[in-house]
């Protein structure tokens, strides 16, 4: 599998998840649920081509929807474990070979667990695969320098950048309304990066070292 996404079991706004599948999902994706996101298939044209989950948190109706999945791969895990859910669910993905993953559930009310799926960006970025959190109203991934960002693909008006791992140098912004040129971005200055917008038909983003958070929001 090189395209994966994967349904989390965080908060999903339904009509936007549908809509994103109905639009994005090719012939080759696969489908992953990841623990309770199971529990969004039901009632659906799709259904997950893989499970993946301890499944502790699904009602009993969803429990119920799940046995009747078989055609699905259900991976079972032990509810004592060092990854979330979510992660277990990218780490098969990776493991199976995908290159990029998309996340729908991943935001939601828990600042914690939005906060490990940034980590899990750079994890996934060090086992060579492009993940995207995405949900109705944010996109966001890491992008390296040198990233073309065209108006007329962006995902909302705004776009904000934040540095992952410290101190980034030379961070220059090329086609946006606020441009910057050879920048030092710290985690104390990052304000200056936010709610930006691109201004030409190609923005270019440019940087010398670190790891660069990319969102584009919409209000």
């Amino acid at each position: 599998m090189k395209d994966v996404i994967i349904v989390s079991g965080g908060t999903i706004q339904r009509d936007f998840a549908l809509d994103f599948l109905q639009k994005n999902k090719q012939k080759n994706t696969r489908l992953i649920a990841a623990d309770r996101g199971v529990e969004f298939f039901e009632g659906t044209e799709w259904k997950p081509d893989i499970a993946v989950g301890d499944f502790d948190s699904l009602s009993a109706a969803g429990k119920e929807y799940l046995a009747t999945l078989t055609d699905t791969e259900i991976i079972y895990l032990k509810p004592e474990k060092d990854d979330s859910d979510t992660q277990s669910a990218a780490n098969f993905a990776i493991d199976r070979g995908a290159e990029k993953i998309v996340i729908l559930g991943a935001t939601g009310n828990r600042i914690d667990h939005l906060m490990a799926n940034f980590g899990l960006l750079v994890h996934g970025r060090s086992r060579g695969a492009d993940i995207i959190l995405i949900d109705q109203w944010n996109y966001m991934k890491l992008i390296s320098s040198h990233t073309i960002l065209r108006k007329k693909e962006q995902f909302g008006k705004y776009v904000s950048f934040f540095s992952l791992e410290g101190d980034l140098p030379g961070l220059t912004l090329k086609g946006f309304k606020y441009p910057l040129n050879n920048h030092c971005l710290k985690a104390s200055d990052s304000g200056l990066t936010v709610s930006n917008e691109i201004a030409e038909e190609e923005a270019i983003v440019e940087y010398e070292a670190g790891t660069l958070l990319m969102l584009m929001t919409r209000d």
